[in-house]
């Protein structure tokens, strides 16, 4: 039951909640254009795919403790835990000089996305009824798009100019004022217990929340093309001219923001179903012009379109998700939906990376693969609504 039942979102504890995101997003989203380049001049070319793979493995791997702990000790120290681990990364890189590091420090970076949105999506929950939950968790990820959006665009231009080192720095920079936010919000959750090593301890029915695999399924479907994004945009850019690695990023972004003012509301309206048909739909269709395009036209279109396709997709989802679950395990339930998008965001560019291996011919081909992939999202969200509707 949401705190309070405000009559409106547009609450000091949300718009503190969206800011600490914001902050959060450009921290970590900030280094991504550049560290492709970065592994290269290491050494490690050739592995590109792993850059995301494994950031989204501990990610992955953490959801089913920060579930717990979000639903145990609290909403505020997980959420604080994830920008923590933002800071510390953001001065651990520069000292990095081989690529077995490089690839240890991504696996420890990963865990601040393990840790933060798990605890975020369940304290929209606690403070917004559940009649704006899509409207909440659309103007949420609007934030956390122009987080991801300014980010790139000023940790390409930080690097450009001054070089990669105050990137990482300004990152780490980010991540504190972020954490600032956090620890000055009220704990929403009801029975905090104290922090105990027995909480780490996860029993097999800890781990997912089986009510929301059905949300979990069309998040990891919908979400192996960010991976692939990830993974071969930066060398894309660059081999179209395009100076500003983090331009789609930005071009994407920005769409997806100006969508998220309306998406969530008519997820509320419409229903979450009709909402996500149309936003996987739109999300397949923009990988596949990102692989027909092969031009900073076709670029910059299937950004925008991807932006828009995700900022109607992401509310609708994660509104579903927290529909499907019950109260006291919304923490589990969302670490369940997260752990799906690391999956599918990790696969995607896991494979995108070796295939892609460092031969630009491969790359239009790879996006209309993953396009392919994506619809089936689609015909599942399709079957779902289907079978339900028989059952019934």
């Amino acid at each position: 039951m949401a705190v309070g039942h405000p009559t409106s979102i547009y609450t000091v504890p949300f718009a503190l909640l969206c800011l600490s995101s914001l902050l959060f997003s450009a921290s970590f989203n900030m280094i991504i254009p550049e560290l492709p380049n970065h592994l290269s001049k290491m050494g490690g070319g050739e592995h590109k795919g792993l850059i995301i793979a494994l950031f989204t493995l501990t990610a992955g791997i953490s959801r089913p403790f920060s579930g717990k702990l979000t639903d145990r000790w609290g909403r505020v120290p997980v959420m604080a835990v994830g920008s923590v681990v933002c800071f510390i990364c953001g001065f651990l890189y520069p000292v990095v000089s081989s690529v077995a590091f490089f690839f240890l420090l991504r696996l420890v970076h990963g865990f601040s996305t393990g840790f933060k949105p798990t605890a975020t999506s369940a304290y929209v929950a606690d403070i917004i009824p559940q009649n704006r939950w899509g409207e909440a968790l659309g103007m949420h990820g609007l934030c956390f798009s122009i987080g991801g959006a300014i980010g790139p665009a000023i940790g390409s231009y930080i690097a450009q100019n001054y070089g990669i080192n105050p990137m990482f720095y300004s990152s780490s920079l980010f991540a504190v004022l972020s954490i600032v936010i956090v620890l000055n919000m009220r704990e929403t959750l009801p029975r905090k217990e104290s922090f105990s090593l027995a909480m780490l301890q996860i029993r097999r029915d800890e781990v997912l929340e089986f009510r929301v695999l059905p949300a979990a399924i069309v998040t990891l479907l919908s979400y192996t093309g960010y991976g692939v994004i990830l993974t071969l945009i930066p060398d894309w850019s660059e081999h179209l001219g395009i100076g500003n690695k983090g331009l789609f990023f930005t071009a994407y972004t920005l769409s997806s923001i100006m969508i998220r003012f309306v998406s969530g509301k008519v997820a509320d309206r419409y229903g979450r179903i009709k909402v996500m048909v149309v936003g996987v739909f739109i999300v397949a269709l923009a990988v596949l012009i990102i692989g027909l395009g092969e031009s900073v036209e076709g670029l910059i279109l299937g950004a925008i379109i991807y932006g828009i396709g995700t900022g109607v997709l992401s509310p609708a989802v994660n509104a579903w998700t927290i529909d499907l679950s019950l109260p006291q395990h919304r923490g589990k339930a969302m670490a369940t939906m997260y752990i799906a998008l690391e999956i599918g965001i990790g696969g995607g560019a896991l494979l995108a990376g070796y295939v892609y291996a460092d031969h630009l011919s491969r790359i239009p081909s790879i996006f209309i693969v993953n396009s392919l992939i994506i619809l089936s999202a689609f015909f599942y969200i399709i079957f779902w609504n289907w079978k339900n509707k028989t059952a019934t």
